[in-house]
């Protein structure tokens, strides 16, 4: 959005986001949300009530952000959809993920993406209860993920290694042989990547769903 551009609660919202990027959820406040706008912070006012409305709004906006599963269509793939774009948006927005389930007054594009969930498992067979169990796994899963791969001082392949020096060091001693067979045999091989982990998890929760819908399970 152009400096200059007409004062909207859009406009707002996206310089909330924007700010919250940058420096994490304490970065927000009504001034700074002013100065980043450039208008007093009475101008803002005007768009949203109070900061609890601006939370609600850029939750939404973050949610809106993510690819909705479709209700009728193969609900695996549909699942996997789903979570890999909340991952990638939650890579983009970190501050969010603390965020997405604590609001009191969710916005039309959470209430979208929960009911499209929703509708994906109902449709494929799961019951009341069991959707409301793969919904709190799955939301634990990725949302979890999305924390620690956030907090991983490396990222992407074979960025390990440029980290691990001084902790492989402390192997040395041999008091920790569990440790450096993980590292040597898995973390530290070429090509690792923590990132992998993710579609490997995501399976298992999966496959863990899908023995839900057998027959005598």
């Amino acid at each position: 959005m152009p400096k200059g551009a007409p004062l909207s609660r859009d406009r707002v919202l996206r310089a909330a986001v924007a700010i919250a990027d940058a420096g994490g959820i304490g970065a927000l406040t009504m001034r700074s949300l002013a100065d980043a706008l450039e208008v007093k912070p009475m101008s803002v006012y005007h768009h949203v009530a109070n900061k609890d409305e601006i939370l609600d709004g850029i939750v939404d906006l973050v949610f809106s952000r993510m690819e909705l599963p479709t209700p009728g269509g193969d609900w695996r793939r549909e699942m996997v959809k789903r979570a890999n774009s909340a991952r990638e948006v939650l890579g983009r927005h970190p501050w969010a993920v603390g965020l997405l389930e604590s609001r009191t007054a969710p916005g039309p594009a959470t209430l979208r993406h929960h009911d499209a969930t929703i509708g994906t498992l109902r449709h494929a067979g799961f019951t009341v209860a069991l959707t409301a169990h793969a919904l709190a796994l799955l939301d634990s899963y990725v949302y979890g993920f999305a924390v620690q791969e956030a907090a991983l001082p490396f990222h992407g392949p074979d960025s390990a290694t440029e980290v691990t020096g001084d902790i492989m060091r402390r192997f040395a001693s041999g008091e920790y042989p569990h440790l450096v067979e993980m590292a040597t045999e898995h973390v530290l091989r070429p090509g690792y990547d923590f990132a992998d982990e993710f579609a490997f998890g995501l399976g298992v929760v999966l496959d863990a769903m899908a023995a839900w819908l057998s027959p005598g399970s």
